[in-house]
């Protein structure tokens, strides 16, 4: 549960920091046009779990331990675990894909749980959100599917995913849709699963789960049963832009699907029922397997990013969205698109939006109604006169006409209670920077007038007209282009891994899609979010599968890698720079050409690592598997750089590739290498940069590319224990569920919960983190009290994970060790993110006020 410090501490939202001019070169930072979303921070928020994963000593079974092994390991595990007192609840146990068991634990029992006989390690279970999606402005899916040749894909080559079976792992999937499969009648708990289209799948959870503690309908306890049916939505959104095959056509739409129901009708869910899904989807034989969740912040060795991975060993293709986190800055992609094997996917905004329109002299205007606006109408024709930004009484007689007005300087409010004033039976407000918008009047104004609002283009255009100028409302709906259309969403998540694997793998659309939704619903909705772009590449690899069906599953990613289309940036295209490869990875799906391709080149993108240790050679095979020779010219091009440990600057790069050779012929059969040496980038500070080597035939045909990046500089310059406004790390104490900051020492009894509590705030993901615990009088060292591996970062700069010591300790986690009262202090110690535990510079320490131990 979170617990939330009684100290109100208000700081400054995170903000891009940006100078010098937008086209900088040799190292300048590069401005957006307009800065993206950031987070606000507020009170200190413990982000400390309540459940663990409880990592055992062989591998899964999957990687060949017998079942008796791993049965043996877990009864071994809770006869320790009684024998040492432990006070815990067990959730689930694992055998398949990863060995161990989630367990429900107080974070004073952790010391005790780590020091058991035959535990590995032990990993927090993430609460996981359900995923945040944007309501947009009624999206288009075909334009989405025509974005990434899906389109070509099954009208040309005649592919549709029949034969494949697609698993998707989220809330449900609406049985009874029409468009999934379904007879089209309404049910709250549909009684057709299993059908035709939706044949496999389980419920793991129940319509009353919720995993998060601070909801009302908080309920941790899943009630499983067999009907998969989805209640909240998000499922079938999903399983729409895989395969719907009705009103709505998705990317496959001849797939089989199994639903692997993991959340409740809202709320949360938890990583260790995510496990359980994978275990059922691989007993089930899917083909695919479509996770649109995730936890942000982890690494690729998170419990749920390794399971993916083994999924894929066993002939599963794996594909997950990357995260929404993009406000939250770099090293916020999530687990399990983290996983070494998963393709992890980017959103990109659709190119369309599909809107409502009045007509001005034969000219469509879309239009999108301002919250609290009164009803628009179908029909009707107005006089429409400009009066420039309305932010003052208007002297104008505006009595049955419409006033168009500009956006900016005052709300929208203020803009509509004006025109009205002046005798306006309609309001239409003309935005200020490219592209149609989502405004709001923040309450009702009269509940009659319409308030609408169109794009920049648009309000030029009318205000061009010769007065009078007349516009005539209709009820008709058309498609417009969006100002945002193939560029990068901006909600999603920046890479890298925190170990610099290339993270996200790929990108598609995500941002404004329209597809399935329950029919008690409504039927169909319009969502975004990196949920709307991972399916699109689950139909994808559906449709790869079908046309190159003897495709070993982990060549897949290699394969639409190479044929995926970077785009630009998204803070000012215009300016010719390609966005971040952190971001975007190899670019936008593009499975027309993925299908077609006869060439492969290999490795599918290059994780460069740190830069400190100079220039890098790397191996790339052009392989060809077409009936003619390919001659390619080999160039590279460089896309832009972030700076920043969380909040990113950008800049240019002057990273270079050579090669052994500038071009290769490669003949029918055979596979040519070709030796890249990249020389990384040499700025910003705790920058990541990225380009593209790129292959072009002579022939003029398809281009391939294999993406790059790394880091620049020392990695382990990041600071991990970042100081803080509010002086974290802290020694706490825990009185009636909140902590108290104890600056000067304090005394413990050990009983119940009054035992030293240590609050820590990691800036950047650690790969190991130590308490150990010294005589504060002599210095004598009393052994560890608890030790923890992969520690993610937190998710702002308020928050923190909360450690208690029990007044044991141990070496190397066997003898343990009763310290006896008297005086110590506890020296925190972290290792960096890829850090060398020999290389002092590599750690940052910090050491408590003295503590007190005095048992009763």
């Amino acid at each position: 549960m979170s617990k939330k410090i009684l100290i109100c501490l208000v700081i400054a939202a995170l903000m891009l920091t940006a100078v010098g001019s937008a086209a900088a070169q040799s190292g300048g930072p590069i401005e957006p046009l307009t800065p993206p979303p950031s987070v606000e921070t507020g009170e200190l928020v413990d982000e400390t779990p309540h459940l663990w994963f409880v990592e055992l000593e062989s591998t899964p079974a999957v990687e060949g331990t017998s079942l008796v092994t791993l049965a043996r390991e877990k009864t071994d595990f809770r006869a320790a675990a009684k024998k040492a007192g432990l006070v815990y609840r067990e959730r689930f146990a694992f055998n398949t894909l990863w060995n161990g068991l989630s367990i429900e634990i107080s974070p004073a029992e952790l010391p005790k749980l780590a020091r058991l006989p035959g535990v590995r390690a032990i990993w927090p279970v993430i609460k996981i959100s359900m995923p945040v999606t944007e309501q947009p402005i009624n999206p288009d899916l075909y334009t989405a599917l025509a974005m990434t040749g899906a389109d070509v894909a099954q009208s040309e080559l005649g592919y549709t995913g029949a034969g494949i079976k697609v698993a998707i792992m989220d809330t449900g999937i609406d049985v009874d849709h029409p468009d999934l499969g379904g007879d089209g009648v309404a049910r709250n708990d549909s009684e057709l699963f299993p059908t035709a289209r939706v044949a496999y799948g389980y419920d793991f959870v129940g319509d009353d789960f919720n995993a998060d503690d601070t909801s009302p309908s908080y309920n941790p306890v899943p009630s499983p049963d067999p009907n998969p049916d989805d209640c909240q939505g998000h499922g079938t959104h999903v399983a729409g832009i895989v395969g719907a095959n009705g009103t709505v056509k998705g990317v496959a739409p001849d797939v089989t699907f199994g639903a692997y129901r993991v959340f409740g009708c809202e709320g949360s869910t938890t990583a260790d029922i995510m496990i359980a899904a994978m275990e059922r989807a691989l007993a089930d034989g899917m083909d695919i397997l479509n996770m649109s969740i995730g936890s942000a912040y982890q690494w690729p060795q998170y419990p749920t990013a390794e399971a993916a991975s083994r999924l894929v060993n066993k002939g599963m293709v794996v594909v997950a969205s990357i995260g929404n986190n993009g406000a939250n800055g770099v090293y916020s992609a999530g687990a399990p698109g983290l996983g070494q094997k998963v393709i992890g996917v980017a959103s990109y905004d659709n190119t369309h939006v599909l809107l409502p329109y009045f007509i001005v002299n034969d000219a469509k205007i879309g239009y999108v109604p301002m919250t609290y606006s009164g009803p628009v109408p179908t029909s009707g024709t107005l006089e429409i006169e400009y009066v420039g930004l309305a932010c003052a009484p208007l002297s104008v007689d505006l009595t049955g006409k419409a006033a168009l007005a500009s956006r900016g300087t005052c709300s929208f409010a203020t803009k509509a209670i004006n025109a009205i004033n002046a005798g306006a039976v309609a309001v239409v407000v003309h935005n200020n920077v490219p592209g149609v918008f989502n405004g709001t009047l923040g309450a009702p104004i009269d509940g009659i007038t319409p308030v609408v609002g169109i794009s920049l283009a648009d309000g030029l255009y009318i205000r061009a007209q010769t007065p009078p100028v007349y516009m005539t409302w209709t009820d008709q709906m058309d498609s417009f282009p969006s100002p945002t259309g193939g560029l990068i969403s901006s909600f999603s998540s920046f890479g890298l891994s925190p170990d610099l694997a290339l993270k996200p793998d790929i990108g598609a659309p995500g941002g404004n899609i329209y597809s399935t939704y329950p029919l008690e619903k409504g039927g169909y909705a319009n969502l975004g979010g990196t949920s709307m772009s991972s399916p699109h590449v689950a139909g994808a690899a559906a449709l790869l599968l079908q046309a190159k069906p003897k495709t070993p599953p982990h060549k897949v990613r290699d394969i639409l890698q190479n044929s995926a289309d970077p785009k630009m940036w998204w803070g000012n295209p215009g300016l010719g720079y390609l966005d971040n490869v952190h971001r975007q990875g190899a670019g936008m799906l593009d499975i027309d050409d993925a299908i077609l391709a006869t060439v492969k080149i290999t490795p599918g993108k290059i994780s460069l690592g740190e830069s400190e240790v100079g220039p890098s050679r790397q191996v790339i095979n052009i392989e060809n598997k077409g009936p003619r020779t390919v001659i390619f010219d080999i160039t590279y091009e460089n896309a832009l750089s972030t700076g920043g440990v969380i909040t990113p600057s950008y800049w240019d790069s002057d990273a270079t590739v050579t090669f052994s050779r500038n071009t290769v012929v490669v003949p029918p059969g055979l596979s040519i290498p070709v030796i890249a040496t990249i020389t990384p980038a040499t700025y910003p500070d705790y920058g990541q940069y990225g380009g593209y080597i790129v292959f072009t035939p002579r022939d003029g045909g398809q281009v391939y590319r294999v993406p790059y990046a790394g880091y620049v500089g020392d990695y382990q310059a990041i600071k991990v224990l970042e100081p803080t406004p509010y002086g974290l790390p802290w020694l706490s104490k825990l009185v009636d569920g909140s902590f108290y900051n104890q600056p000067d020492g304090a005394t413990y009894t050990l009983v119940g919960d009054d035992m030293p509590y240590f609050l820590i705030h990691f800036e950047h993901q650690s790969r190991l983190m130590r308490l150990d615990v010294y005589d504060a009088v002599t210095g004598r060292y009393w052994f560890n009290a608890l030790t923890e591996e992969y520690m993610p970062r937190n998710s702002s700069a308020t928050g923190f994970f909360a450690f208690a010591w029990d007044g044991t300790t141990s070496v190397a986690g066997k003898k343990v060790f009763i310290v006896p009262d008297g005086q110590y202090v506890v020296k925190l110690s972290v290792l960096k993110a890829l850090g060398n535990p020999f290389n002092p510079a590599h750690w940052e320490t910090w050491t408590s006020p003295v503590i007190t131990l005095d048992r009763p």
